[in-house]
Parts: structure tokens; C-alpha cells; sequence
């Protein structure tokens, strides 16, 4: 776990984040994903970050975004900070990144600045813990007694989830790599990103993997394009 541990906030960090939204993507804390960055203006929100704190906040856009996406379409008001922890230029102004989630926050107002890609004012929002650590462990038991049979069999021995199951991984941590993992709909990975209390995360995966039907599996991944988890392998990238 040292590697997260170096993953935080700068100390000088003052609220301000710059926005990469996506319609359908939300992004968790202590999980790594895929991006792949061609539009001018993100390009720009990329050089940006790299020239300073590696920083790229990742907002998911509110339903009908399609019919105003030039413009200023509609925010899910909670968010997830990312650490840039790979860049690979592909020298014809597209980039491919992997984006360390570090912090959930919501955005409390949009700030104006002379740039072409949004920005905005965030809280952050710390995890609170449960109060019993004996409660907690049960409960982190429980949650890895249902996540396990709710993976595909190529994940499930997949060595970076394998290691990760096999690990004493604190229910915080944990719920946010459930959460990003299984393909639950949009709507309930917004509700789990929204959520600082660890164990209200808990109760909604107990309660979505008590009823988890094959259907909502994952769809099996081959090695080039398999899920990327904690300390895990490459997941596929995602366009903007």
C-alpha cells in the first residue's frame, strides 16, 4: 500500500481542479484507469497538468448532455481527482495516460479562466470510517465473500485482483475497487462516488451483489485489454 500512500493531494492544493468529463465513466479513488486524449482543448488541460501538478479531475456529464455538448453541458456534482502516473506521447497530438484516482470531492462552483477546458472549485471529501473496527472487518469479509463470484473467471485469477483479494485491504479501499470493477449502471457508481462514509458504500454494494444476476458480469477481457485495479494490469482506454 506505500505506492498510494505517495498518491496524494499536493500540499499547496487550493480547491481548484481542472474537469475531464465523460458521459458514462466514473472514476474512484485508489483505482488506475486508461485515457486516451486527442481533442485539442483536453490536450491542452493535459500539457497544463503535466507542466504543474499532474492533476486531471474526472466529472461525469448529466443525461441529455448529447443535445448541448458543445456548450456547457450539466455536471454530476461529484468527482474524482486523478494523479497523471503514465504519459506516452503518440506524436501526432494524441497522448495515452493513466490516471491514478487519489480523492473524491464535489464540485461547488465552475471558476472562469482563459482556457479552453473547464474548471471548477471543489470540496474534498474525506472517508469516514466505521466506528467498530470489528464491525468493519466483518464486513469487509462479507463484501469480498460476494465480489468474488460477481467477477468473470478471467478476472477473478487475474494477478493483480487476485492479489488484491488476498490482501488485508482496508473496507474503504476496497469498496471503491468494487465499485469500479463491476459494471453496475452509471446512477450507482455516481451514488458510490458521492459517498464518504465508508460503510454506507457497504450497505449499496451488499445490497447490488445480493441480487447480482450473470447478465451484469463484466464482459470477459483479453490480455490486451484487461481491467486495471490497485496494483493491477492495463484497462482498455477510454476516448474522450
Amino acid at each position: 500500500m506505500g505506492h498510494w500512500e505517495k498518491l496524494r493531494l499536493p500540499a499547496d492544493f487550493d480547491g481548484t481542479v481542472r474537469l475531464f468529463p465523460l458521459p458514462n465513466l466514473v472514476m474512484f479513488p485508489h483505482v488506475i484507469q486508461s485515457l486516451h486524449v486527442f481533442e485539442p482543448r483536453y490536450c491542452e488541460m493535459l500539457s497544463e497538468a503535466l507542466e504543474s501538478d499532474h492533476l486531471i479531475t474526472m466529472a461525469v456529464l448529466e443525461p441529455g448532455w448529447e443535445h448541448h455538448f458543445e456548450l456547457h453541458p450539466e455536471l454530476s456534482r461529484f468527482v474524482c481527482i486523478g494523479r497523471i502516473v503514465s504519459h506516452t506521447p503518440l506524436g501526432d497530438g494524441r497522448h495515452n495516460i493513466l490516471l491514478a484516482g487519489i480523492q473524491r470531492a464535489r464540485i461547488l462552483k465552475e471558476v472562469s479562466e482563459d482556457v479552453p477546458f473547464r474548471k471548477a472549485q471543489v470540496e474534498i471529501l474525506e472517508d469516514q470510517p466505521m466506528a467498530d473496527p470489528q464491525a468493519e472487518e466483518a464486513a469487509r469479509l462479507e463484501l469480498l465473500r460476494l465480489f468474488r463470484p460477481a467477477l468473470p473467471a478471467d478476472l477473478s485469477e487475474a494477478s493483480a485482483l487476485s492479489d488484491l483479494l488476498s490482501q488485508h485491504v482496508p473496507l474503504g479501499i476496497l469498496t471503491d475497487v468494487v465499485a469500479y470493477a463491476l459494471n453496475f449502471p452509471t446512477a450507482i457508481k455516481q451514488n458510490l462516488l458521492s459517498e464518504n462514509r465508508v460503510e454506507a458504500r457497504y450497505q449499496i454494494l451488499i445490497e447490488q451483489l445480493a441480487h447480482w444476476p450473470q447478465s451484469n458480469k463484466l464482459p470477459a477481457r483479453t490480455q490486451e485489454n484487461p481491467i486495471r485495479s490497485i496494483n493491477g494490469q492495463v484497462p482498455p482506454f477510454s476516448a474522450n
